[in-house]
């Protein structure tokens, strides 16, 4: 590991510490540093998420596209995508990113996909797709109490 990659890392935990902590834009300034020192799929995907939390969602999938770039393996800034266009009422551009979340090799929490996909098809009025995916969301994370919550909320819906 390169000096400058060791240093993006620092920087990028810096951020991450600091958007935890509600200090959004000292988080934005850290994590461009640590895309400026070593740009990672990481840093960009987590820059996005913080735009996010200031509800800037359009410059959120931005920085996630760039993420992407720079790691198309990498899943979280696919799920971030569809996350974002569901946000923005644009449910059928947010089911090919999450499709893509699913198959990205270096992906861990396919539960937030599932779940995703979940609620852009609930929009979509295709209550029983939902509840699939809500419930697969939950057989891959049974802690995921959003989604133990959507299957219940869909399912008095539905009755």
């Amino acid at each position: 590991m390169t000096s400058d990659q060791e240093r993006a890392i620092e920087l990028f935990h810096a951020a991450y510490r600091a958007q935890m902590s509600g200090r959004l834009d000292e988080a934005i300034g850290l994590y461009r540093q640590s895309i400026e020192t070593f740009p990672t799929a990481e840093a960009h995907t987590f820059l996005g998420w913080t735009y996010s939390f200031q509800g800037r969602l359009e410059e959120a999938i931005e920085e996630c596209k760039r993420a992407i770039e720079v790691d198309p393996s990498f899943g979280n800034p696919y799920n971030d995508i569809g996350a974002y266009l569901i946000d923005l009422g644009r449910h059928d551009e947010a089911i090919p990113w999450l499709e893509r979340a699913l198959q990205a090799p270096r992906y861990e929490s396919h539960h937030f996909p599932h779940f995703n996909l979940g609620r852009a098809w609930e929009l979509k009025g295709e209550s029983f797709k939902a509840m699939q995916c809500y419930r697969r969301a939950l057989e891959l994370d049974p802690q995921y109490r959003i989604a133990r919550q959507a299957i219940e909320d869909l399912r008095t819906r539905m009755n």
